[in-house]
């Protein structure tokens, strides 16, 4: 079995206190919703922080499942190995997302998932988590949202993979990005993509040709601007007429 390759930082007084209680991301994380108290049983169980390097897993499938895994910084896929050895990326997950749900049911990682910049994630043990929701309902509440988000997310790809264009496709994938970027305070219209695009292409089911062409098309079409690596949304309301021409 394959043991990650990272560096975890040991839970202190100092960690506790910038841990769920101080964060950021908790409006978006897993104490949602939680009274300060109630926070501070969470906090408890967050057994420590890990740093993952760039191109480094968190965890491999195989692995055994202990924990769940809230990124606080960085960026990560997910992916699984395909029986003609190509990798299909499932996933991409950012600050303020959970990792890790795919072990639950067979207490064993199903896919991978590997740090695309490096990356700092907070480590529940599940067992804990598991304690705490049995005693703070709400929290129990709020975790089986985050579940039920993964779902949709899940539907959402099939519905991308099954009834979209390319160009479509690409258009829904730049959105998403932008929504959940307003989400952590961040720019709607201009950032960095983490990942390349032969991973995007691989998550949206095209070849890397097809996305490189989508790109371009809407840059030509003034819809966005790029450069490498780097995107500016000029147009939003031209995307999303993409995705549904009678909208706009």
């Amino acid at each position: 079995m394959h043991k990650p390759e990272t560096r975890s930082i040991p839970l202190t007084l100092s960690t506790i206190k910038a841990a769920c209680s101080q964060c950021s991301l908790r409006e978006l994380c897993l104490p949602f919703g939680l009274s300060e108290p109630e926070i501070e049983q969470l906090d408890s169980a967050v057994g420590s922080r890990r740093r993952v390097k760039r191109g480094q897993h968190l965890y491999r499938a195989g692995d055994g499942f202990e924990a769940i895994y809230a990124v606080k910084s960085g960026f990560f896929k997910t992916d699984v190995l395909l029986e003609d050895g190509r990798n299909q990326v499932t996933g991409f997950q950012m600050a303020g997302e959970i990792l890790g749900m795919d072990g639950i049911s067979v207490e064993t990682h199903t896919c991978n998932s590997v740090a695309l910049e490096d990356s700092e994630v907070c480590v529940i043990p599940f067992s804990q988590l598991e304690q705490l929701t049995r005693e703070i309902k709400s929290l129990q509440h709020h975790f089986h949202k985050v579940m039920s988000r993964e779902i949709v997310r899940d539907h959402g790809v099939m519905m991308l993979l099954g009834a979209m264009r390319a160009e479509e496709r690409l258009a829904a994938f730049l959105l998403n990005l932008s929504q959940r970027f307003i989400a952590r305070g961040y720019s709607a219209s201009e950032f960095h993509l983490r990942m390349t695009r032969d991973e995007i292409g691989s998550y949206l089911g095209l070849k890397l040709e097809t996305v490189s062409r989508a790109f371009s098309r809407f840059d030509e079409l003034g819809l966005i601007r790029v450069q490498q690596k780097h995107i500016v949304i000029l147009d939003n309301p031209g995307l999303k007429k993409l995705l549904n021409p009678q909208a706009c």
